[in-house]
């Protein structure tokens, strides 16, 4: 079975040759704009504290993210939106964990600022048995300090190619939260932290299930 590691590799190549070279260079300032804003630098790390916040699951139930690890730990990983490949096979993967997570007695969450609806659509594609949450206006995303905003060229690219965020998003526009993957002991302490600017990068599932498990014990 590949890694995810290899298979964000491989969509990866298969995108640089199916993408146009325009949008491609368009693509890589916006990254190297990201780099130069630090985007992420100044994110909650190990050790803080998760800050609690009230979002709505795929079926519009209030959710608090408190009470997710009341009584054991928690994986939090945030995605940009099920128009992602990248997003879908992370999602993917943590699904083929979720029996190995849930046997610690912990609990596996995807956060992301789609609506509710756009939510449910990516959890049937993906046939996915754990919940994912959206995050209004990118309020959780906003107080761990992983939100930026696209640039004007790169929401051109992403709208000519079908995304309009602004319409998929929950009163976020076009912002997003960088990837990010959080594991959260019992009672709310982060204990791993992994945030990257790069969405074709994301740590692998096994990672944050081994930080999972320290915390379980």
């Amino acid at each position: 079975m590949s890694s995810l590691k290899e298979l964000l590799a491989e969509t990866s190549a298969q995108g640089i040759k199916r993408i146009p070279t325009e949008a491609m260079e368009i693509m890589r300032e916006a990254a190297a704009e990201l780099d130069a804003q630090g985007v992420g630098d100044q994110s909650l790390r190990a050790g803080d504290m998760m800050p609690n916040v009230s979002m709505s699951d795929a079926l519009g139930n209030n959710v608090n993210i408190a009470d997710l690890y009341k009584d054991g730990p928690a994986i939090f990983t945030f995605y940009r939106g099920g128009w992602c490949p990248y997003c879908n096979l992370e999602l993917q993967a943590y699904q083929q964990l979720l029996s190995d997570i849930q046997a610690l007695g912990g609990t596996l969450v995807a956060i992301s600022p789609e609506k509710p609806d756009n939510s449910l659509s990516t959890i049937e594609k993906n046939e996915l048995q754990f919940p994912i949450l959206t995050d209004s206006a990118n309020s959780l995303a906003q107080a761990l300090a992983i939100v930026f905003e696209l640039p004007a060229k790169l929401q051109a690219v992403y709208s000519g190619f079908g995304m309009d965020l602004a319409a998929l998003n929950d009163n976020s526009g076009w912002t997003l939260p960088i990837p990010a993957t959080y594991v959260v002991a019992k009672g709310g302490k982060i204990i791993l932290a992994d945030v990257n600017r790069d969405y074709r990068e994301r740590l692998e599932p096994t990672e944050a299930l081994a930080a999972l498990k320290s915390a379980a014990l």
